[in-house]
């Protein structure tokens, strides 16, 4: 069999893992995922009364949004990862397959095998949410076994893409795909291959995966399947070292929730504490954790690094809202010093995740933007004064080939990257995201602030955005600033 043995555990006094170093390898990897794909439906609104027909509330749909969930989430956060992948699943003839077909082939880097069984329905979940909170969830599904000629085609599919792949992930969300013998043939399979293999566990019965590598089932399921006490840590590991045991797994990764990760392996076992700052959203950190612990062996980390980065990838996952991708930017933030200031330096996709955040604890969010090169006393003022008129203050910082496009050379005097740690050095600037575009209209979409700050040496009608934002309820703040410090004529709508 094709155990992963991993290393003896580092002491407290041996030099540790460059773990960013090690998280920039993920993006060199390639995965394949097998499991159980769903449709995850997001309905947003909000709800300001309760309905004449019966004591509900009525939700007024602000906006809805589609995502690959179960084993799909787990390709999404391998992707996000940079992460190449494959994807073999199973989809109904119906229009969430079809949704699902399109969402996953829009993905980049994934090589998707979505077959499709005439009459199967497709798992779809809906989620009604209003003011961050969930109202409903509807759930429509089959959980029968797919057809066995789709079966024997799914593992023919499967055992040809081990060949190209490093690591075997199978996502078992108990939908049907992973029934009867399939998990037994791929664990099988990858031993003959020389390929590692992981699963992500449903039910009890765990001799379904026996001798794959890794299993990642959560306290509960350990406790199911092993049918022993998890109440202590110790449990725990007397737990995963039975299942080990008994159905010869190479290491067994037990999710605790917020207590963190517990790896159990041929060398014992390590217990690894939660890493979340806040707990916005629970959903989807198990595929979080999972496919950063994917990408991570076959990226050949040693098992007790790999575990390490998938609890991180988690504790970022659980601060996100909604069903949000962790990406390697997230996991070196993750891993900035606290203090640093350069943690305040994001992608717009980072963006507008901490924008929600902010959101979902009632805090306005101001944006102003400009090209902040050279830094004087005016742009002190215009961010001390902006800061004012908000909670949390977002910085849309011009980059380099956008400010060379717009003024022309010699400019910028300094590049982004300094002009950006600058502003982030602010007590006023809680975050700073860098645009491409000539005008700040697509960001400013995006992030949907509350407040708006210009100068008043721009005309309200040629301030960018402003319509934009007073559409969705927020307002437009211009402020005056001394005169020595106005922008260059001709220029007042890029900012100087």
């Amino acid at each position: 069999m094709n155990q992963f043995t991993p290393g003896p555990a580092p002491r407290p006094d041996e030099p540790q893992p460059d773990l960013a170093a090690a998280v920039r390898r993920l993006a060199h990897t390639n995965v394949l995922v097998v499991g159980d794909v769903m449709l995850d439906r997001y309905t947003y609104g909000d709800v300001t009364r309760i309905s004449q027909e019966a004591p509900v509330p009525i939700l007024a749909i602000d906006r809805e949004v589609a995502l690959p969930g179960g084993a799909g989430n787990v390709v999404r956060n391998l992707t996000a990862l940079g992460a190449a992948t494959a994807f073999i699943s199973v989809v109904g003839d119906d229009m969430a397959g079809s949704d699902l077909t399109g969402l996953i082939g829009g993905q980049p880097n994934v090589e998707p095998w979505l077959l499709v069984q005439g009459g199967r329905t497709t798992t779809l979940k809906t989620r009604l949410i209003a003011a961050g909170q969930q109202l409903l969830r509807a759930d429509r599904e089959q959980t029968d076994p797919i057809h066995p000629k789709l079966a024997e085609r799914l593992l023919r599919i499967a055992m040809d893409a081990m060949a190209a792949t490093s690591v075997t992930v199978l996502s078992d969300y108990g939908k049907g795909v992973l029934s009867g013998d399939v998990p037994a043939r791929l664990v099988e399979a990858a031993r003959k291959t020389g390929r590692k293999l992981i699963v992500d566990p449903r039910g009890s019965d765990f001799a379904r995966y026996a001798g794959a590598d890794v299993v990642m089932p959560n306290r509960q399921e350990l406790a199911a399947a092993a049918r022993m006490p998890v109440d202590t840590e110790a449990a725990i590991v007397a737990a995963a070292q039975h299942l080990r045991t008994e159905h010869g797994f190479g290491a067994v990764v037990v999710t605790r929730g917020n207590d963190g990760m517990t790896l159990v392996d041929a060398t014992g076992s390590q217990h690894f504490p939660a890493e979340a700052a806040d707990v916005f959203d629970t959903s989807g950190a198990g595929d979080t954790a999972l496919a950063t612990l994917g990408a991570a062996l076959a990226a050949q980390l040693e098992l007790p690094v790999a575990v390490r980065l998938a609890n991180l990838a988690a504790g970022i996952s659980v601060g996100k809202v909604g069903a949000s991708v962790v990406r390697e930017a997230d996991l070196l933030a993750a891993l900035t010093p606290q203090h640093s200031a350069l943690r305040k330096i994001v992608s717009r996709e980072e963006a507008v995740e901490q924008a929600e955040r902010w959101r979902h604890r009632g805090w306005r969010i101001g944006f102003t933007n400009g090209f902040f090169d050279l830094l004087h006393q005016g742009h002190i003022q215009l961010l001390e004064q902006a800061r004012a008129a908000c909670d949390r203050l977002v910085v849309g910082l011009n980059t380099d080939t956008a400010v060379r496009r717009l003024k022309g050379l010699p400019h910028p005097v300094q590049p982004e990257a300094a002009r950006a740690a600058v502003l982030a050095s602010f007590a006023c600037v809680d975050e700073v995201c860098l645009f491409e575009e000539d005008s700040p209209e697509a960001l400013i979409e995006a992030l949907r602030p509350d407040v708006l700050i210009e100068r008043t040496s721009l005309a309200p009608e040629d301030v960018v955005g402003a319509d934009l934002v007073r559409g969705w309820g927020g307002r437009v703040l211009q402020i005056d600033l001394p005169q020595g410090h106005l922008p260059q004529p001709g220029m007042a709508s890029l900012k100087s």
